[in-house]
């Protein structure tokens, strides 16, 4: 055998050694069929994400909205809030003409005691000597502080609960409805329209130059409501005699009320001379006294009789 092809079989054989080319950096593989984009892809989405935190895209760094940045919506803001302004200005101005709002708090600046005395005073006005009112530096003093100053919470309080006894003694007779206690609503305050401007064209008509209001006038005319409840309760508990009874002198106690309140504001010169001028003017502001005074029992009866059964 020869000696080359012993040692060529003694020694293993070792495996040939392939050099793999190195690719490098920017320069694409001649054997890759596609190119690989993983790599590229990842590091976009990881600058992506990296302002925004949680993957999502990062906030505008602008904190004003776009449309106030816009001059022309500012102008437009701006116009807006000017002709708001005038028209409450206006609007609060027309009020005021006809109707004191600003002056409507004085009207329930009542207490529990000035309630308790008022209403004493509107049932037994007979035992009441000092009608005057306590004037202030030509203010008039708050109603809790004078018991003969008007107020309008005891007439609205009133006007709600006749409204509720009414629905109440309408059911009780089995003729309730929201129409027909609507009616009665609304008929008491048209009755009570029709007294204000009716007082109102008198006055003018008259010429009598009087402090009284048609806030005052509102509240004078709204006491009768307070004896309209007590004959309506009276006449549920026990029939027509009670009704007659307690509305009977319910009347005649508004009678008084109404003659000696309004006689110191529509006959406010004779009272202060203390002494009866005969004049034709001051007859009139008597009969008108004493109209005024005479139709609260005749409404107080018209809008209850049909109440009681």
């Amino acid at each position: 055998m020869h000696p080359a092809g012993l040692a060529a079989a003694g020694t293993p054989r070792q495996p040939s050694k392939r050099r793999v080319p190195v690719s490098q950096p920017g320069v694409a593989d001649p054997h890759q069929l596609f190119d690989d984009t993983s790599s590229a892809q990842s590091r976009s989405y990881g600058a992506q994400r990296a302002p925004g935190g949680l993957g999502y895209p990062a906030a505008s760094a602008s904190p004003q909205p776009a449309f106030l940045a816009d001059p022309v919506s500012n102008m437009a803001m701006a116009y807006g809030s000017s002709l708001a302004a005038q028209g409450k200005e206006l609007v609060d101005k027309n009020i005021d003409r006809f109707i004191p709002v600003t002056k409507l708090k004085y009207y329930f600046a009542v207490d529990t005691m000035y309630v308790g005395k008022k209403l004493g005073l509107l049932f037994f006005p007979y035992l009441h000597q000092d009608w005057e009112v306590q004037y202030q530096q030509d203010t008039p003093v708050a109603p809790r502080f004078d018991v003969n100053a008007p107020d309008l919470y005891i007439p609205a309080m009133a006007f709600i609960t006749y409204v509720l006894v009414a629905g109440l003694a309408l059911g009780t007779q089995d003729r309730f409805s929201p129409d027909l206690l609507g009616l009665q609503a609304s008929s008491a305050l048209a009755w009570l329209t029709v007294e204000v401007l009716a007082i109102l064209l008198s006055l003018y008509l008259v010429t009598v130059n009087t402090d009284l209001t048609t806030v005052d006038l509102v509240a004078f005319l709204g006491y009768k409501y307070v004896g309209m409840i007590g004959g309506v309760l009276m006449g549920l508990l026990f029939g027509k005699t009670g009704y007659y009874l307690v509305l009977g002198w319910c009347c005649v106690s508004i009678f008084v009320f109404m003659i000696r309140t309004l006689r110191l504001k529509i006959l406010a010169e004779a009272a202060a001379e203390g002494i009866p001028v005969r004049g034709a003017r001051n007859q009139l502001r008597m009969y008108l006294t004493m109209a005024v005074a005479a139709a609260q029992p005749l409404l107080m009866y018209w809008l209850t009789f049909h109440l009681v059964r």
